[in-house]
């Protein structure tokens, strides 16, 4: 071990629990991001997901606010801002309100994908003009700029923030893209694990550094659950296990409540994809989930890890959260 510390962060999917509301599932994220931020979590995020039962976190922006507000020192984020859902001008501005209203707290993380099917993403209804995603974050970084304060066209309140931006990614493309612009760079190891080494290996080969950053700075997302014993840890992961099994069969549920055995509730086809869709699923006691996440940093290199917890009980969720931060990861 060389004693290099790793940095934890929460990625929250804001899920809605079976026999519960939306409102419930932000009471909830309050609570645990009050929980993270009292043990030492380094930044708390929300995606962007559209047309989805189960997942309440359609308005990343609108949540940010939500999460910062109730909490006080901890950076949030958006893990991420789906860019082409939106016009480059009005995510400025809203990140650039947020900046404003908790400044040095607000983290920027895009993604190209629309967050949802490709019906619904017609139905957001945006023409971007055939602009790429490079160009599009080249648009947004303009308006957060100092620099844009002669321009016809300026982003109010937003310009002269230079919010830190994130590139977030599942591929290859998106790690060639953080290279290029110089930007940290967050891979989604825990719902596409298959291109997370190569896709590390690009962005560090590749990476030109910028005005933001001077070396590169990965942190992969990975599913963490922590619980007394790996046996009580594993019973909450079924709630998990029956989201992905929806994911992949396209039967989505709001998350079910943990079962004593998943098996019998899959086949063996939707087995072996929940297997493989969860590779890099840290699952069990402390020790065990410890040892696991220190050995992923090590491999990967790691400069932060961020973790996604799907546990149905709110209670069991607090309890995995702070058995998390109690944990020294180091390599």
């Amino acid at each position: 071990m060389s004693g290099k510390k790793i940095p934890v962060s929460i990625l929250d999917l804001m899920p809605v629990l079976e026999g519960k509301t939306p409102a419930d599932t932000y009471k909830n994220s309050i609570k645990l991001a009050q929980t993270a931020e009292k043990a030492g979590f380094s930044r708390y995020w929300v995606a962007e997901h559209h047309n989805m039962e189960s997942i309440a976190s359609s308005a990343p922006a609108v949540l940010i606010g939500h999460i910062a507000g109730g909490t006080s020192t901890i950076r949030v984020g958006s893990g991420g801002v789906m860019l082409p859902n939106h016009a480059p001008l009005v995510v400025a501005e809203q990140f650039g309100t947020l900046a404003w209203l908790y400044p040095g707290r607000i983290d920027l993380g895009l993604g190209r994908a629309p967050g949802t099917d490709m019906g619904t993403a017609h139905a957001l209804r945006r023409n971007n003009n055939g602009a790429n995603f490079e160009q599009e974050i080249a648009e947004l970084r303009m308006y957060l700029s100092a620099e844009n304060k002669t321009a016809r066209v300026r982003a109010i309140p937003g310009e002269g923030t230079n919010i830190p931006i994130w590139i977030l990614g599942s591929s290859t493309d998106s790690a060639v893209l953080a290279a290029e612009l110089g930007l940290p760079y967050a891979f989604a190891a825990h719902f596409a694990p298959a291109l997370l080494y190569q896709a590390l290996h690009i962005y560090r080969r590749n990476f030109k550094p910028s005005a933001q950053l001077s070396a590169p700075y990965v942190m992969p997302c990975v599913n963490v659950i922590v619980a007394d014993t790996d046996a009580a840890a594993q019973r909450l992961a079924t709630s998990y296990y029956q989201l992905v099994k929806g994911i992949i069969s396209g039967k989505r549920r709001l998350m079910q409540p943990p079962v004593d055995s998943i098996e019998g509730l899959w086949d063996e086809y939707e087995e072996a994809a929940v297997k493989q869709m969860t590779t890099y699923a840290f699952i069990g006691s402390a020790e065990t989930v410890q040892r696991g996440l220190q050995d992923f940093a090590h491999k990967t290199g790691a400069d932060e890890l961020m973790a996604a917890s799907h546990i149905y009980d709110a209670g069991d969720k607090i309890k995995s959260c702070m058995m998390l931060g109690a944990m020294d990861l180091s390599y």
